[in-house]
């Protein structure tokens, strides 16, 4: 009998552990990393950190309304995605940004997928075969990312939250990783 209990405490506290890792860590302060928390503002903004702060860092994560997003401040502009690839969930936060006929690009660093940093617009190179001499061309896959619409005001950087009555293919990881925990985006 005293072997059961001891077991039945053992599985408790073995849940109890995976209920804590679970959960995970709770967002921290952006001026002390890279990784920031959000507060909405009355006109239903939700302020991701100070302006200067995401120049200088070029890059940060953070969550609206419990979703994982990145911001990339890239050639003067702010540019806010989904911060999980549509393919299948890759760290954009950790992807390179490369320019593709003249648009700014994340590529994802697990699978390599190119996505524009305006219109969240999925890129392929393909070819036409039926050119006498085909040769790769950069082509979309259409709107594959979802973006959010960013706000600058008083030296502060905030994101509307996102209009869920149109769906994307990011939709998914979003979900997936939502409150979560995991802005440090491992594999």
């Amino acid at each position: 009998m005293l072997d059961l209990i001891v077991l039945g405490l053992h599985f408790f506290i073995c849940f109890l552990i995976f209920v804590v890792i679970w959960r995970g860590p709770k967002d921290v302060d952006l001026s002390s990393s890279n990784t920031g928390t959000v507060e909405t503002d009355p006109d239903v903004l939700i302020l991701i950190g100070k302006e200067d702060d995401i120049k200088k860092s070029r890059r940060v994560t953070a969550k609206v309304n419990g979703r994982e997003v990145v911001v990339f401040y890239h050639e003067g502009k702010f540019h806010v995605l989904d911060s999980r690839c549509y393919h299948e969930g890759g760290p954009l936060c950790l992807g390179e940004i490369e320019d593709i006929n003249g648009q700014a690009c994340i590529v994802c660093p697990w699978h390599k997928y190119v996505i524009t940093l305006e219109t969240g617009e999925g890129l392929y190179e393909g070819i036409n075969p039926l050119e006498p001499s085909p040769t790769p061309q950069w082509q979309s896959k259409g709107v594959k990312q979802r973006i959010h619409k960013v706000t600058i005001d008083n030296g502060n950087v905030y994101v509307s939250p996102p209009d869920l009555s149109v769906s994307f293919d990011s939709d998914y990881f979003a979900d997936k990783y939502k409150n979560g925990g995991e802005l440090a985006m491992k594999k």
